[in-house]
């Protein structure tokens, strides 16, 4: 179980690593509009989760062919789609529900993965390897890798 949190946890954290970093990278010859500063502080980043974004970051960092590109960005749809019908059912748990998106997160995880060649699939686990470092870094709440939740001093 901690295991499917802490990926729920490691997938989220991509989106918000990854967007100003993209855009500081690659946006100087692009003609992006938005913003490189800090997401609008409305909650949750599944909220802001934009598949063909997404597919645009990934297809810059991993050189995604036109055949990719439309493979990742149906994954995606799917996965935003499943996503919010998790988000949606009010009879889950709250346990239940982040269960069920790490396994939606997993899977679309996986099936982009097999996309890929063997360089991409090489940078493509540098990227989940740093985004599971970012995590482990940032908990829930921003506590930093050594703070738990619910601990108090006990002497």
């Amino acid at each position: 179980m901690l295991k499917h949190c802490l990926l729920a946890l490691l997938l989220a954290g991509l989106v918000w690593t990854v967007t100003p970093a993209v855009a500081q990278n690659g946006g100087s010859n692009d003609q992006q509009t938005a913003p490189a500063g800090p997401p609008p502080d409305e909650g949750h980043g599944h909220r802001h989760f934009d598949p063909a974004k997404r597919t645009e970051m990934l297809t810059k960092q991993l050189q995604l062919t036109s055949d990719q590109q439309a493979k990742v960005l149906d994954i995606l749809k799917s996965e935003q789609s499943q996503a919010e019908g998790v988000r949606s059912d009010s009879s889950l748990s709250r346990d239940d529900r982040r269960s069920k998106m790490m396994d939606i997160h997993k899977a679309s995880d996986d099936q982009i993965r097999a996309l890929l060649d063997a360089d991409q699939q090489k940078k493509w686990d540098a990227m989940q390897s740093k985004r599971e470092q970012w995590m482990h870094g940032h908990g829930p709440n921003g506590q930093g890798p050594g703070a738990a939740p619910n601990s108090s001093p006990q002497s």
